[in-house]
């Protein structure tokens, strides 16, 4: 969105809050100068597509070693 001044944040600030939720975000400025920022406090998760990962996971080479012999034999050469 852009720059407000601090009296539009100060008078408008639900319907501000309403567009950084939307995904704007925007600059709060005193006297000309940016002081402030309002930004999404959290980004929306992605939803896992789970044919594809299912797809993914299979294409996979089955493993030599399990993961805790392998976190053994990494802790145990000192290599972490």
């Amino acid at each position: 969105m852009g720059e407000i001044s601090l009296v539009d944040a100060k008078a408008r600030l639900s319907e501000f809050v309403d567009r950084v939720e939307a995904g704007d975000s925007i600059d709060i400025a005193r006297r000309g100068k940016a002081v402030a920022g309002l930004a999404s406090a959290a980004r929306p998760r992605k939803w896992i597509d789970k044919a594809l990962l299912q797809a993914v996971t299979r294409s996979q080479p089955p493993q030599a070693e399990s993961s805790a012999d392998l976190v053994r034999r990494v802790r145990d050469a000192n290599r972490f």
